[in-house]
């Protein structure tokens, strides 16, 4: 299995989710690095991505506007506070990545939304 890395846009399947959580298809950002977790715990931890600015608590989410890096087609929002821990083979990697400074934004604002920060 691939490893990831922090700052990857990845596309999480989690279509069979509880009430109350993503219930589909939804693109994510990995906020971990690769070595994290052993092989024998293929976890990565994410914040999915939405473009509802509604689901975006302003202190708790990062703006991402559209790059050729990022390969978003309009603004889109890293849900900080949604952050949650996927089995890896729920998840497809892309090509595409955001900045270095956002992702250090959504690491800060994981650290706050859990009492670290």
């Amino acid at each position: 299995m691939a490893g990831f890395s922090g700052g990857q846009i990845v596309i999480a399947d989690w279509r069979d989710a509880l009430p109350k959580e993503p219930n589909k298809l939804r693109p994510a950002v990995v906020v971990e690095d690769e070595a994290l977790f052993a092989p024998a715990y293929p976890n990565v931890i994410l914040v999915p991505l939405t473009e509802d600015r509604r689901l975006a608590i302003p202190d708790l989410s990062v703006a991402i506007d559209p790059t050729s890096q990022n390969g978003c087609t309009k603004r889109c929002y890293a849900l900080s506070h949604c952050v949650a821990t996927t089995s890896a083979r729920r998840v497809r990697q892309t090509s595409s990545r955001i900045a270095e400074d956002q992702l250090l934004a959504i690491r800060r604002q994981i650290a706050l939304a859990i009492g670290l920060g």
